[in-house]
């Protein structure tokens, strides 16, 4: 199967979609340097960059990857949304732990923005991985990485959304931190190395976060939420994609007889939505409330998303007369109804399928013993899949270390006065009260200013919850 198109980004009406279907070679598999002009200055820069217009989420205007006219949030809404995102943030294992619904239904409206960001990597626990890897990937930055898949990995750069201004410039900043991160897992995991579908996911957290923290989180992505996708015979989204037909067949039982009346194996179609996680397929403002959703509440989001997209693209009489053959029913579905990928539409769709993380395990252990029956044991041994960050939080209990208070001084080595002091005011009390305190020991006695507070602060109640963050977090967010 040939190699799938990475030009723009969202996919648009009428614009050309390749499957990524087939083993790993297949897809690295290079038919022709097909866009290789898109992301030159020349073509995509007109002028020079004082003449480039980009739109709210940094596609270049005019280029087939910019957005139309969008609803947008009104501003008292998005400023009271992101104090709500705040307070979570700043008290994130206390939500995870006693509120994860409101975190869910958060989600599900949409992250602001100027916090999404630091949203995702709290929601899929990279923050927790990133600091308990401290140093990790600035080592595997320096690395030289295996030549291997370096050249593949160069080949793939000016693929990624040429028309975001990240990523326009050859040698940008955009496409050097992608090298880095996709070389860092080519290391981080030698035994899977790379996989092309990787890059778009990677390149999505790049216009979100620093390249270390993107790393982390596409870390946990292809570990965590997607375990086997970019393994080397993607046994994984084979599975997933039997797991799709199976559930199609209660969700829309007329696009399910359609599909298989003309034989189109789901990994025709399905591959490349499920292993980019739809950052080729829908309009970028689609893609981007799928992430949010995705990130809290897992896989089970990628597959409503192309249940929806397949009932209401084949899911009745009327829709399947211009579909009568094989052919006709792949452009359906490579040239989606703009309708169907409206963000408010989709997400409410999404939003209201009732398809549960028990449905897909159950649906995979079917899949998995009909596989075992034909094509034997799977050759990957890929970790068990996590349902999103409340199953991550549980598997994984952060690391509190990072996230106590930092003491404003710090206490050289060696013997203190404190300890005297101590004595000093627990012999005062076994005394009884005892008069104001004149000499030089004062300082020991607690009063304001004291020695004893200096060398050891207060802590608030608030920064004495193990579930507060330090002040250290007003770094993360990446605006």
């Amino acid at each position: 199967m040939a190699k799938s198109r990475g030009g723009g980004g969202p996919g648009s009406p009428g614009g050309r979609h390749h499957s990524l279907a087939g083993t790993r070679e297949s897809l690295a598999e290079q038919g022709g340097d097909e866009l290789s002009s898109l992301g030159s200055d020349s073509e995509v820069n007109g002028g020079g960059p004082e003449e480039r217009r980009v739109d709210k989420f940094g596609f270049i205007v005019g280029s087939r990857s910019a957005e139309g006219p969008l609803e947008e949030v009104p501003l008292e809404v998005l400023r009271q949304r992101e104090s709500k995102w705040l307070d979570m943030l700043n008290n994130w294992d206390k939500w995870m732990a006693k509120k994860h619904k409101k975190i869910r239904l958060r989600c599900q409206k949409g992250i602001p923005p100027s916090l999404r960001g630091r949203a995702w990597q709290y929601l899929s626990g990279s923050k927790v991985k990133l600091e308990q890897n401290i140093g990790k990937f600035d080592e595997l930055d320096l690395l030289p990485g295996d030549p291997k898949w370096l050249d593949v990995i160069e080949r793939d750069l000016h693929r990624q959304f040429p028309f975001h201004e990240m990523f326009v410039s050859r040698g940008g900043h955009g496409q050097q931190d992608l090298f880095r991160v996709l070389k860092a897992y080519t290391l981080y995991r030698p035994e899977e190395g790379y996989c092309q579908a990787q890059a778009p996911i990677a390149a999505v957290l790049l216009m979100h976060m620093p390249a270390e923290q993107a790393f982390w989180c596409l870390v946990q992505i292809c570990e965590k939420y997607l375990p086997g996708y970019y393994s080397e015979k993607l046994e994984a989204i084979q599975l997933d994609g039997q797991i799709l037909f199976s559930l199609l067949h209660k969700v829309s039982p007329v696009a399910y007889k359609h599909l298989s009346k003309q034989k189109i194996d789901p990994i025709l179609y399905m591959t490349e939505w499920f292993m980019c996680a739809f950052s080729r397929t829908l309009p970028w403002s689609s893609v981007l409330r799928v992430w949010d959703m995705f990130f809290c509440e897992g896989v089970k989001i990628i597959f409503r998303v192309g249940l929806v997209l397949l009932k209401h693209t084949l899911g009745s009489s009327d829709k399947l007369k211009s579909c009568q053959g094989q052919y006709e029913t792949m452009e359906r579905l490579r040239a989606l109804s703009p309708k169907i990928m409206q963000e408010t539409f989709l997400v409410q769709e999404v939003i209201e399928l009732p398809v549960t993380e028990r449905q897909i395990e159950r649906e995979h252990l079917i899949q998995l013993k009909k596989w075992r029956e034909t094509h034997g044991e799977l050759q990957c041994k890929s970790p068990p899949r996590l349902h999103g960050a409340k199953a991550i939080s549980e598997a994984e209990p952060p690391t509190h270390k990072a996230l106590e208070p930092v003491p404003s001084i710090i206490v050289p080595p060696g013997p203190a006065p404190v300890p005297k002091a101590r004595k000093s005011k627990e012999k005062n009390r076994e005394k009884g009260p005892a008069s104001p305190p004149n000499g030089p020991g004062a300082e020991g006695n607690g009063a304001p200013g004291s020695t004893r507070e200096l060398l050891h602060p207060q802590v608030s109640p608030h920064h004495q919850s193990k579930e507060s963050l330090s002040s250290r977090e007003s770094e993360d967010t990446y605006l």
